[in-house]
């Protein structure tokens, strides 16, 4: 499968809680973490058991060398990667002691990776899985590619921006938080469990399948065909959440190229996510495919694995 997307250093603060305007809070910790949507998607895609090939565009300087160097070690098809004369992207992470996350992002290198960088890269027919943190225009461009090619495109609609309805039309299997779902049918509240269900009926519409995710509660998912349900999450003690949406999106990734059923899919990545909320930091919390199958083999009884595989 092809990842497209951003890569970032992640500067992550740990603090009671995030400062008022104005105000000065006293942090305990600080800590230097390869991140990114796209980077973090494309370690947990690989992670879970996949195969990936990363596009994406690092600066040519210590950050981007050290990021080059952490993705090698995942064995990460890298052969479409540029360097960039622009610094490396950074995230500034406020991690709070109850595990909520808050995410300042400087784009850097990202902006640079633009439509014609894809110009002399194959693709096939395959598994594309997107994100919003580098230009929209090179988002489009990816999707329509694939999809001359046969394959499918699968959109973390993060973050959410303007003028998306190109993207949103060539996106097959739509994946989005209880926010983000809130922000693209433009909704008064985020997405309740209760409501969860109707909305991801919704976004299905006119496409394979679309996701919500709600945290401790679970996924939401619903079907252009008609088909829905709401499968629950995993209960763990939550370390740090800044890392459990991606650990989601590439689990299910993973899954999906695997030719998994849809609520097998859901359900790994349920598990990948919970995994992911146990540890702190982004790529280093992602879990590996046994450790994602384990979890699941102690909350899941064996027959009901069984059947989630055997669903159609």
């Amino acid at each position: 499968m092809i990842v497209l997307g951003s890569s970032n250093m992640d500067i992550v603060l740990r603090v009671p809680r995030a400062p008022q305007a104005g105000e000065t809070v006293l942090g305990s910790a600080y800590a230097l973490h390869p991140g990114g949507k796209g980077a973090n998607q494309a370690v947990a895609a690989q992670r879970a058991g996949a195969s990936v090939r990363f596009i994406s565009c690092l600066g040519k300087d210590a950050y981007g060398d050290l990021l080059h160097e952490k993705l090698s070690q995942e064995n990460i098809d890298l052969t479409a990667l540029s360097r960039s004369d622009t610094p490396t992207g950074l995230a500034f992470i406020l991690v709070e002691e109850g595990g909520q996350n808050r995410i300042t992002i400087i784009p850097g290198a990202n902006e640079d990776l633009l439509p014609e960088l894809l110009s002399s890269i194959i693709f096939a027919d395959d598994i594309l899985l997107l994100q919003l943190e580098i230009p929209l225009e090179t988002v489009k461009a990816a999707a329509l590619k694939v999809h001359a090619m046969g394959g499918r495109v699968i959109l973390n609609a993060s973050p959410v921006r303007e003028d998306l309805a190109e993207i949103l039309a060539l996106t097959d299997m739509l994946l989005v938080n209880e926010i983000e779902a809130m922000q693209l049918l433009g909704l008064s509240h985020p997405v309740c469990p209760q409501d969860a269900i109707a909305v991801a009926e919704q976004l299905a519409s006119g496409r394979q399948v679309a996701v919500i995710t709600l945290g401790k509660s679970g996924a939401a998912w619903a079907t252009g065909q008609g088909k829905a349900g709401l499968l629950p999450g995993f209960p763990v003690a939550v370390v740090d959440t800044t890392g459990c949406g991606d650990a989601f999106a590439g689990a299910f990734s993973a899954s999906i190229a695997a030719a998994d059923p849809m609520e097998y899919a859901i359900t790994y990545a349920n598990a990948a996510g919970a995994l992911a909320a146990m540890h702190e930091g982004a790529q280093a919390a992602l879990p590996l495919r046994p450790a994602i199958e384990s979890f699941m083999a102690q909350h899941i009884s064996a027959n009901s694995i069984k059947m989630l595989r055997d669903k159609s």
